[in-house]
């Protein structure tokens, strides 16, 4: 009795065993960059000498920095598609849509595996794919043909059983879990959704759910390939690269739990955290400045034609800025074939570029003071583009319903008032497939003339020396829990221009918790620690996170525990992650305290656990680490890469 998650497992497993907590290895058929993340993997590319992509496929998307407010990103973008002529890669242009939608029209086949330098990229699993997001450097490895390790999830299904009510939607379903399990709920699982609740869910409803698995800090989240799915394909003219792949009957999980959709009713996730799920009738009333509809966590036709069904001869509130980011150009075509299109302008919503814009903090920043709805995936303090931001995340019903009242506002409460029932959306059967954009691998011998464009804010990766035998250093900073990579490495139309610069991007360093943490790193120049609370580093899979650390010299992090990407990149970039084995011990450090670790690379390689003392207050902890032997390996040598020139020169 296998499940869905199982089978795609055993169907690329390379070495290991499929045993909870042990680490395997899995082919990788496909990766996925946006932009934001891919000059880093180009940059590793350039780094490890790759004559050529092997995968089955890896593509390029340019979907977050669209704004060009100088010629930084304009800079970036002329890169990577350089980048992706040069090694091969499918190029996709500013505009053409958001990484996730569009790969599940374009790309995405049932029973691929698949890795991007996003942590969003589970949204794929909504096609029957093990899709997983990693730091950058682990995308630029399964490029060059290497296998993906990982500690082997728990599987936990998920039975879903009854049919939505009216005005309650596949957001409302993540919000759920959200609400029952939290940010850290999922760690270590791949959520595995079945039953016959699922009848009523379209492949792109799953790829909402799929998508917002992240935000529960699950490694993964599959659905099965069945109908649904059959018909996605279908519709984008694809149909020949459906499989089908089903969980066998009465298949046994590690963890179970149930949702009975006709049970759930709208729901809304409060500042700042998308664990912070409430009913929206608790919260209703509360005055709003923006509503944003779009981005990869609703990107389906359906969620922009709901909300235009909503406000069809209406007008959004004066007080409020309604805006919509479509999520591909394909869905804009077909929007605007609908009239739906129409309907969103005539309410007085502005139609932004087809991208993540506002999701990613670049452009649609909301007033300060002021709250801001939206359908996105994270609300992280500073997420917006605001420092001082307040924003809370729902479905395109409760949007829409808000956009019009100019409060957060129960759909089913404004339906009861204005006197409607939910819309019957009449969505088209064939979607208008637009590959205008997508720019094919040249062939082999034209990729090889082809050399890179780097503008001057492209800067080589730092190069970073092994572990010492002894570590010592000033806790040069002390933060407390769920803190986010968004909070360490800010994104935003400030920060983010810089992403293929490590040495200006460090700079912004946990410039929301403290903004004197560079400048306290810079000056004191020699290895230093951060300590953390429980679920460190959730959140972006950004590797800006781990490298702009590592170059202000971040040696060591010592945590009550890691959120999954994090901490992987930490070892990628030869930061060593430990954890308390006394959570109580974190109460003893302060800002300032001098730590050390005597004979850490033999400790490393001869233990899971060892003493850090405190040279300043005279006590000792016990912690621990988690790596593999070939993590242990990796972190001594300074990280992946250097690990890797250490080989070849030996």
């Amino acid at each position: 009795m296998t499940s869905v998650a199982h089978q795609l497992i055993a169907s690329h497993l390379v070495s290991g065993e499929m045993t909870p907590g042990a680490e395997i290895a899995l082919k990788i058929d496909q990766t996925l960059t946006q932009d934001a993340t891919g000059t880093l993997v180009m940059l590793e590319l350039e780094a490890m000498e790759l004559d050529r992509v092997r995968t089955e496929v890896s593509v390029q998307y340019v979907d977050h920095n669209l704004l060009q407010t100088d010629e930084k990103n304009a800079d970036d973008h002329r890169f990577l598609r350089s980048a992706c002529q040069r090694w091969g890669l499918w190029y996709s242009k500013p505009g053409n849509g958001v990484s996730h939608p569009t790969h599940m029209q374009r790309f995405g086949r049932p029973g691929a595996t698949m890795v991007g330098s996003d942590s969003h990229t589970p949204a794929a699993g909504s096609l029957g794919m093990l899709a997983i997001g990693v730091g950058g450097l682990e995308v630029a490895m399964a490029i060059a043909g290497n296998p993906l390790y990982l500690v082997m999830p728990q599987i936990w299904g998920v039975n879903l059983v009854g049919e939505l009510p009216p005005w309650v939607s596949a957001k409302d379903v993540v919000l759920e879990m959200l609400r029952r399990h939290g940010v850290a709920g999922g760690k270590n699982r791949i959520i595995e959704y079945h039953g016959p609740g699922l009848a009523g869910l379209s492949a792109m409803d799953r790829h909402v759910i799929a998508n917002m698995g992240a935000e529960l800090g699950a490694t993964t989240t599959v659905f099965p390939a069945d109908d649904a799915v059959r018909a996605f394909l279908r519709a984008e003219g694809r149909e020949d690269d459906f499989t089908e792949i089903l969980a066998d009957e009465g298949t046994a999980y590690d963890l179970t739990d149930e949702i009975d959709l006709a049970t759930l009713e709208p729901l809304i996730a409060k500042p700042s955290s998308p664990g912070n799920v409430v009913p929206v009738r608790e919260v209703a009333g509360e005055p709003l400045g923006q509503v944003v509809i779009g981005s990869s966590a609703n990107p389906g036709l359906r969620d922009f034609a709901v909300a235009a069904a909503m406000v069809k001869g209406r007008q959004a509130h004066h007080g409020v800025s309604f805006d919509i980011n479509p999520t591909s150009r394909e869905l804009l075509q077909d929007l605007t074939k609908m009239g739906a299109t129409f309907d969103l302008i005539g309410a007085g919503a502005r139609i932004h570029q087809s991208g993540c814009m506002g999701c990613i903090g670049m452009g649609q920043a909301p007033a300060s003071g002021s709250n801001s709805l939206r359908t996105m995936p994270r609300n992280f303090p500073g997420r917006s583009g605001a420092k001082e931001d307040a924003v809370w995340l729902c479905s395109p019903e409760t949007a829409a319903a808000s956009a019009l009242t100019g409060v957060i506002t129960d759909p089913r409460e404004w339906a009861q008032r204005v006197g409607v029932d939910e819309p019957a959306l009449a969505l088209p059967e064939r979607a208008t497939v637009n590959t205008a954009m997508l720019e094919a691998p040249l062939p082999p011998e034209e990729a090889a003339a082809v050399e890179l464009v780097k503008g001057p804010n492209i800067v080589a990766l730092p190069e970073f020396d092994p572990l010492p035998e002894r570590l010592e250093g000033p806790v040069l900073l002390k933060v407390g829990d769920n803190i986010s990579t968004d909070e360490i490495s800010p994104a935003g139309a400030r920060a983010l221009p810089f992403r293929s610069n490590i040495p200006r991007m460090a700079e912004f360093v946990f410039d929301q918790v403290d903004p004197d943490y560079h400048v306290r790193a810079e000056e004191y120049e020699g290895a230093h620690l951060i300590v953390g609370g429980h679920n460190y580093g959730q959140g972006s899979s950004r590797e800006h996170a781990a490298i702009a650390p590592r170059y202000l010299g971040l040696r060591a992090v010592i945590a009550k525990s890691f959120a999954r990407i994090h901490w992987q990149n930490l070892a990628n970039f030869g930061i060593l992650a430990l954890e308390f084995t006394d959570p109580a011990d974190y109460d003893r450090i302060h800002p300032g305290d001098v730590l050390a670790v005597e004979d850490l690379r033999q400790w490393l390689a001869a233990a899971r656990e060892f003493d850090v003392r405190n040279v300043s207050r005279d006590e000792t902890y016990i912690v621990r680490h988690g790596l593999s032997r070939r993590q242990v390996q990796m972190v001594l040598a300074g990280g992946l890469i250097a690990e890797q020139r250490l080989h070849e020169t030996t």
